[in-house]
Order: structure tokens, then sequence, then C-alpha cells
């Protein structure tokens, strides 16, 4: 078993000291700590074997960067809900440590891919279903109140992630004034739609990676993950992050069969959905927009600042998604003028989502 790779000796140290009093309590074998999975922040998760054969998991989460109390709060307003959301056994906020319980490893993300690969549709549709069935709990019995707003100021310093490490950053572009008129433009219209839509709790990152394949006996399907930056948004936002995911594509078709099933179980909710499919359907796709222009610069500064590469690899396909919307909307055609710089054979020749 490879041993864990510690940024200081300091934080081995501290990890040992909030470790020891649990081992008992919990059965844990301390000789099984090992890497589970990491994310795009600071935090990453370790995983702990019991001497009884189960198993639980470590939150590495280092107080300078990391505040537990978000993810207390929301894992809390989820299990009210009905999601099933990590236990959590054991919490030391100045150390940044969480004991949590473990939901698998088997992230939809997998399971999906293997679907895509067998073509099993209906594997795909039972997933899919029972995450929307989660996302509509979320969404119906939340209390949006109780979570940051995603207001007009959040929005644009997301986007500004895009014209900062996309474009200047990776790509070396400074704009023109006419381009940076384009760009204004478009973020107006991207603004406008977030703010004319309701607001409900919104998971904010509710894609396959963090949902994990779970049986009805282990708490039910799905298990929800990374939930700690959710806040009060669009009805649109987390399916739109569902259906149009940084490491999976479907066909438009699949999508719009998704959207429409959950938009009918919504409206039946009381879910404020727009009463239009067609209205809602935009707004989804504008939605999605702004979102995706916001991870193609969080890739960028996340390999340019932060060393981390590989997320860079998953460029294209939020180009793809960013170009299918652009150019299919008038009102956003200038952004497409801006894609046109950057990713111009994407505009001209067509692109591939699979």
């Amino acid at each position: 078993m490879n041993p864990i790779t510690w940024p200081t000796p300091q934080r081995a140290q501290d990890f040992q000291t909030w470790l020891a009093p649990l081992i008992g309590p919990f059965k844990l074998d301390a000789a099984t700590v090992r890497e589970a999975s990491a994310d795009a922040s600071s935090r990453r998760y370790l995983r702990v074997s019991t001497l009884e054969g189960d198993s639980f998991i470590v939150m590495d989460a280092p107080p300078e960067t990391n505040n537990p109390q978000p993810f207390l709060q929301v894992a809390e307003q989820m299990r009210q809900c009905g999601l099933h959301v990590p236990t959590i056994e054991a919490v030391d906020a100045q150390l940044g440590f969480l004991l949590l319980s473990d939901l698998g490893d088997q992230p939809y993300l997998q399971a999906l891919l293997a679907t895509q690969a067998t073509s099993n549709h209906a594997e795909a549709n039972r997933l899919m279903r029972d995450a929307t069935q989660a996302l509509l709990k979320w969404q119906s019995k939340g209390d949006a109140e109780r979570l940051p707003v995603f207001d007009e100021s959040f929005v644009r310093r997301e986007l500004h992630l895009f014209k900062e490490w996309c474009v200047e950053r990776e790509f070396g572009q400074q704009w023109s004034e006419l381009q940076c008129k384009w760009w204004d433009h478009s973020c107006q219209v991207l603004v406008d739609n977030i703010a004319a839509q309701p607001f409900v709790p919104m998971h904010r990152d509710f894609m396959p990676r963090n949902l994990m394949v779970c049986s009805e006996a282990a708490g039910g399907n799905p298990g929800v993950l990374d939930f700690q930056d959710a806040v009060k948004g669009p009805v649109s936002y987390d399916l739109a992050s569902l259906l149009r995911d940084t490491f999976i594509s479907w066909e438009e078709e699949q999508e719009l069969d998704w959207a429409i099933r959950y938009w009918e179980q919504a409206r039946k909710l009381g879910v404020p959905v727009n009463e239009d499919f067609g209205t809602f359907w935009q707004q989804l796709e504008w939605t999605g927009l702004q979102r995706h222009l916001k991870i193609l610069g969080l890739f960028c500064r996340l390999k340019i600042r932060d060393g981390k590469p590989r997320y860079a690899e998953d460029l294209p396909r939020y180009f793809a998604y960013a170009i299918k919307v652009s150019t299919r909307y008038v009102q956003l055609s200038p952004l497409t003028h801006l894609l046109q710089d950057l990713q111009g054979t994407m505009v001209e020749t067509g692109f591939t989502l699979r």
C-alpha cells in the first residue's frame, strides 16, 4: 500500500494526533490509510479500513484554506431533505480533519461511461432518473434562505475567470476595445438570464463525479458529495451541470429526454421551473454556458497557477459546449466572435462532444 504524501511534516503529525483517539472507537486499521480522491481545491480524501472489513473516509481540509462549517451545515440540510450524504462521525475544525462514512468507490462518472461503452441505455436511464429524483428532493424541500446567494457579483466574478485565465493567460490574448464590448454584452445576457429565473437550493457542482452509485441497503442511490459550496441560485443550474458535464457528454436528443422528464416532475412537485419547456431549455443552455465559461477559466488557472495540467485536457469539451450554445442564439453572436478567435476550427468545421 502506497504511503500518504503530506505537504509538510507538521501536517503529517497533525493527522496522527487527530487519528490516534479514533482508532479504538471506530476499530480503524491505521496501516490502511490511502488516497481515495482529490479535487480541484486544496481538499483531498483518504480512505481507512476497519478491522471488521468496512471503511471510512477522511476529509483532509487544511484550515488555512478551508472552513468545514458550510460542509457540516449543508450535509445536515440535505439529510433532512432525504438525500444520501456522508454521515459525519468526527470533526476537528482547528486541524481540518473530518471522519465520514464511506459511500463506496463507484462514482456516477465511471458507471455512466460504462453505459456508453456498452450501449446500456436502460442503466444510464436508471442512474439519471435517480440523480434527478435526488435533485428534485433538494430543490423542493431545501431551505434556500440558509445559503449564500448566487447574485450578479458572484456570476461576474466567475465569468472573469474566463477572461483572465483562459483568454489572457492560456491564449496570451489582449482584447481590443470592440472585443471588450462584445464580452460585456455577452456577460450581461448571461447575468440577466440567471437573475430572471426563480432561485432554489443549488448544489453548484451537481455532476457525475460528485455522485456515487449506492444500493438501497447502503442508503439509497445516489450518494451526494462535494456540496459545501451550495448556494441559493437559478433553478436550471444543477440540471445543466448534470447533463453537460466536465468529463462525459451526451447526444442532445438524450439530454432533452432527461430534461423533459425532470421538468414534468418538477412542475408536479412545485419546483418553480418555467411553464414553457422551450423557455426552460433556453434558460438551461444559457445558464450552462455561464458555468462552462467559468470552468474554462478555472481549468486554465489550475494548469497555470496550481500545477494541475490534467484538468486542461478537457478544455476542448468545454469549448464545444460553449460554441454549441453561442452559435444557436443571435443574442450570443458577439460571444461566438470571441470564441472564433480562440477556437476558430471548432466554429468553422463543427465539433463533436463524444
